[in-house]
């Protein structure tokens, strides 16, 4: 129990202050889905993985098998945000500024522009039902970039897919300040997209 405690998954850092997002998103919902969401992500998922190794321990298969659901929704809830905050950058830290290089080459031989891009996951992120995420993934046994979702806090990964750029359309992202308008919320979201850190992941991806 001592290594796995020692071993524990933690909130990552965020690069910017919680205020630095306004007006597209508010520091109440930054403070709210960092220090509460994504903590309590964080806390199931430490808890259940250490129920997991002590049931391993006590050959506990049913146990075993009963904790998967939970270390998938808290352990993809823990990786879709700890992607989804580094997905975003302040305006003066160039948020929105659009990508360039291999990147945008990849976007424009994929979907034709960027725009088109833009425009085809934001109505996937907006159909979503309930909760989920919209994504911007790279098939990596297909050389190419492609858009999927994903319900709740599944991971990218359960679609085999490496993740780029998130959007995440639960309500506890937006609706403190967007109420039931979640288009209005992925509308502005593009604003302050990292299009830097997905090139980063675009080329780490790649090149894996």
């Amino acid at each position: 129990m001592n290594q796995q405690k020692s071993q524990a998954y933690k909130l990552p850092d965020l690069s910017y202050d919680f205020n630095a997002l306004e007006p597209v998103i508010s520091a109440e919902i930054m403070s709210l889905h960092y220090t509460k969401h994504h903590q309590t992500y964080v806390t199931n998922l430490n808890k259940a993985l250490e129920q997991y190794l002590e049931a391993e321990a006590n050959n506990d298969l049913s146990t075993m098998i009963a904790l998967q659901s939970v270390i998938k929704f808290n352990g993809g809830g823990h990786v879709n945000h700890s992607i989804f905050w580094t997905n975003l950058a302040p305006k003066n830290k160039a948020g929105g500024m659009a990508p360039e290089g291999i990147l945008a080459d990849a976007i424009n031989k994929e979907f034709g522009s960027l725009q088109t891009l833009i425009e085809q996951l934001s109505a996937k992120a907006i159909a979503i039902q309930g909760s989920g995420w919209g994504w911007l993934g790279y098939d990596k046994a297909k050389d190419r970039l492609t858009l999927a979702t994903c319900e709740n806090q599944d991971p990218l990964s359960t679609k085999g897919l490496i993740p780029l750029l998130g959007i995440d359309v639960w309500e506890h992202a937006y609706y403190l300040q967007y109420k039931n308008v979640r288009a209005d919320y992925v509308k502005n979201i593009w604003n302050i997209i990292n299009w830097k850190n997905v090139a980063e992941r675009y080329q780490a991806a790649k090149t894996k």
